[in-house]
Protein backbone atom coordinates (compact mmCIF):
# COMPACT_ATOMS: atom_id res chain seq x y z
CA UNK A 1 0.00 0.00 0.00
CA UNK A 2 1.29 3.84 -0.19
CA UNK A 3 2.53 5.09 2.20
CA UNK A 4 -0.68 7.32 4.02
CA UNK A 5 0.31 10.79 5.06
CA UNK A 6 -0.24 11.96 8.32
CA UNK A 7 -2.83 14.97 8.14
CA UNK A 8 -0.82 17.92 7.36
CA UNK A 9 -2.69 21.42 7.40
CA UNK A 10 -3.79 22.44 4.26
CA UNK A 11 -2.14 24.98 2.29
CA UNK A 12 -4.26 27.86 0.56
CA UNK A 13 -2.53 30.82 -0.98
CA UNK A 14 -4.89 34.17 -1.42
CA UNK A 15 -3.97 36.34 -3.87
CA UNK A 16 -5.62 39.88 -3.92
CA UNK A 17 -3.60 42.71 -4.93
CA UNK A 18 -5.05 44.89 -1.62
CA UNK A 19 -3.69 44.09 1.28
CA UNK A 20 -6.74 44.35 3.39
CA UNK A 21 -8.69 41.78 1.46
CA UNK A 22 -6.05 39.32 2.09
CA UNK A 23 -6.13 40.45 5.65
CA UNK A 24 -9.94 39.61 5.51
CA UNK A 25 -9.88 35.88 3.67
CA UNK A 26 -7.28 35.41 6.36
CA UNK A 27 -9.40 36.26 9.34
CA UNK A 28 -12.30 34.45 7.40
CA UNK A 29 -10.53 31.19 7.52
CA UNK A 30 -8.57 31.76 11.08
CA UNK A 31 -9.71 28.51 13.11
CA UNK A 32 -9.30 26.15 10.82
CA UNK A 33 -6.04 23.98 10.34
CA UNK A 34 -4.14 25.65 6.88
CA UNK A 35 -1.37 27.07 6.51
CA UNK A 36 -1.98 30.32 4.47
CA UNK A 37 0.44 32.18 2.28
CA UNK A 38 -0.31 35.73 0.65
CA UNK A 39 0.17 37.00 -3.22
CA UNK A 40 -0.21 40.41 -4.39
CA UNK A 41 -0.10 40.63 -7.85
CA UNK A 42 -0.23 38.31 -10.36
CA UNK A 43 2.97 37.32 -11.15
CA UNK A 44 4.31 36.60 -7.39
CA UNK A 45 1.39 34.55 -7.39
CA UNK A 46 2.72 32.56 -9.83
CA UNK A 47 6.07 32.46 -7.91
CA UNK A 48 4.26 31.35 -4.57
CA UNK A 49 2.65 28.39 -6.46
CA UNK A 50 6.03 26.56 -7.08
CA UNK A 51 7.56 28.00 -3.93
CA UNK A 52 4.48 27.14 -1.32
CA UNK A 53 2.34 24.25 -3.52
CA UNK A 54 -0.66 25.43 -1.91
CA UNK A 55 -3.97 22.75 -2.33
CA UNK A 56 -6.04 25.42 -3.78
CA UNK A 57 -5.47 28.94 -4.55
CA UNK A 58 -8.23 32.30 -3.38
CA UNK A 59 -7.36 34.37 -6.76
CA UNK A 60 -8.49 38.14 -7.14
CA UNK A 61 -9.11 38.99 -10.78
CA UNK A 62 -7.92 42.95 -11.11
CA UNK A 63 -4.27 42.83 -10.16
CA UNK A 64 -1.18 44.19 -11.46
CA UNK A 65 1.53 42.72 -13.77
CA UNK A 66 -0.46 39.83 -14.57
CA UNK A 67 -4.44 39.37 -14.13
CA UNK A 68 -6.13 37.00 -12.37
CA UNK A 69 -7.67 35.36 -15.61
CA UNK A 70 -3.96 35.20 -16.86
CA UNK A 71 -2.55 33.59 -13.49
CA UNK A 72 -5.66 31.34 -13.92
CA UNK A 73 -5.06 29.90 -17.68
CA UNK A 74 -1.09 30.02 -16.60
CA UNK A 75 -1.68 27.65 -14.01
CA UNK A 76 -4.65 25.43 -15.37
CA UNK A 77 -2.53 24.44 -18.69
CA UNK A 78 0.79 23.52 -16.75
CA UNK A 79 0.78 19.86 -16.23
CA UNK A 80 2.29 20.06 -12.22
CA UNK A 81 -0.70 22.81 -11.40
CA UNK A 82 -3.52 22.32 -13.57
CA UNK A 83 -5.19 20.44 -10.44
CA UNK A 84 -4.90 23.14 -8.36
CA UNK A 85 -8.55 24.53 -7.33
CA UNK A 86 -8.88 27.98 -8.20
CA UNK A 87 -11.43 30.34 -6.36
CA UNK A 88 -11.70 33.54 -8.39
CA UNK A 89 -12.75 36.01 -5.02
CA UNK A 90 -13.31 39.53 -6.82
CA UNK A 91 -15.73 42.65 -6.86
CA UNK A 92 -16.21 41.97 -10.35
CA UNK A 93 -19.80 39.99 -10.84
CA UNK A 94 -21.29 40.52 -14.48
CA UNK A 95 -21.59 37.78 -16.59
CA UNK A 96 -19.02 38.34 -19.00
CA UNK A 97 -16.56 38.42 -15.84
CA UNK A 98 -17.83 35.02 -14.67
CA UNK A 99 -17.81 33.30 -18.20
CA UNK A 100 -14.43 34.33 -18.61
CA UNK A 101 -13.30 33.06 -15.35
CA UNK A 102 -15.00 30.10 -16.49
CA UNK A 103 -13.39 29.62 -19.42
CA UNK A 104 -9.94 30.77 -17.95
CA UNK A 105 -10.08 27.53 -15.99
CA UNK A 106 -11.58 28.67 -12.45
CA UNK A 107 -12.87 26.12 -10.75
CA UNK A 108 -15.68 28.24 -8.43
CA UNK A 109 -16.43 32.19 -8.35
CA UNK A 110 -16.95 34.48 -5.11
CA UNK A 111 -17.82 37.97 -5.47
CA UNK A 112 -17.08 40.40 -2.84
CA UNK A 113 -17.87 41.49 -0.18
CA UNK A 114 -17.26 37.75 0.42
CA UNK A 115 -19.48 36.37 3.14
CA UNK A 116 -17.41 34.36 5.48
CA UNK A 117 -19.99 31.11 5.57
CA UNK A 118 -20.01 30.68 1.80
CA UNK A 119 -16.08 31.07 1.69
CA UNK A 120 -15.33 28.54 4.25
CA UNK A 121 -18.10 26.23 2.76
CA UNK A 122 -16.55 26.91 -0.60
CA UNK A 123 -13.28 26.19 0.54
CA UNK A 124 -13.78 23.14 1.98
CA UNK A 125 -15.47 21.55 -0.59
CA UNK A 126 -12.57 22.45 -2.85
CA UNK A 127 -10.21 21.22 -0.77
CA UNK A 128 -11.88 17.61 0.03
CA UNK A 129 -12.13 17.42 -3.98
CA UNK A 130 -8.32 18.28 -4.21
CA UNK A 131 -7.37 15.84 -1.77
CA UNK A 132 -9.83 12.90 -2.71
CA UNK A 133 -7.94 13.80 -6.23
CA UNK A 134 -4.52 13.06 -4.72
CA UNK A 135 -5.50 10.15 -2.88
CA UNK A 136 -7.07 8.58 -6.61
CA UNK A 137 -3.70 8.95 -7.79
CA UNK A 138 -1.80 7.73 -5.36
CA UNK A 139 -3.82 4.77 -5.73
CA UNK A 140 -3.52 4.35 -9.25
CA UNK A 141 0.51 5.24 -9.07
CA UNK A 142 0.50 2.49 -6.58
CA UNK A 143 -1.74 -0.03 -8.36
CA UNK A 144 0.85 0.51 -11.57
CA UNK A 145 3.80 -0.32 -9.23
CA UNK A 146 1.95 -3.88 -8.36
CA UNK A 147 0.93 -4.54 -12.08
CA UNK A 148 4.36 -3.53 -13.18
CA UNK A 149 6.20 -5.95 -10.33
CA UNK A 150 3.97 -8.49 -11.29
CA UNK A 151 4.37 -8.53 -15.17
CA UNK A 152 7.94 -8.76 -14.24
CA UNK A 153 7.91 -11.53 -12.16
CA UNK A 154 5.87 -13.31 -15.03
CA UNK A 155 8.75 -12.31 -17.21
CA UNK A 156 11.28 -13.81 -14.58
CA UNK A 157 9.42 -16.89 -13.86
Amino acid sequence: MPDLEVSKPSKILIADDNEQNCELLEAYLAGEDYEIAMAFDGQETIDQVAAFQPDIILLDIMMPRMSGYEVCEQLKNAPETTNIPILMVTALNEMGDIEKAVNAGCDDFLTKPVNRLELTTRVKSLLRVRHLTNERDRLLAYLREVDQTESQRGVAE
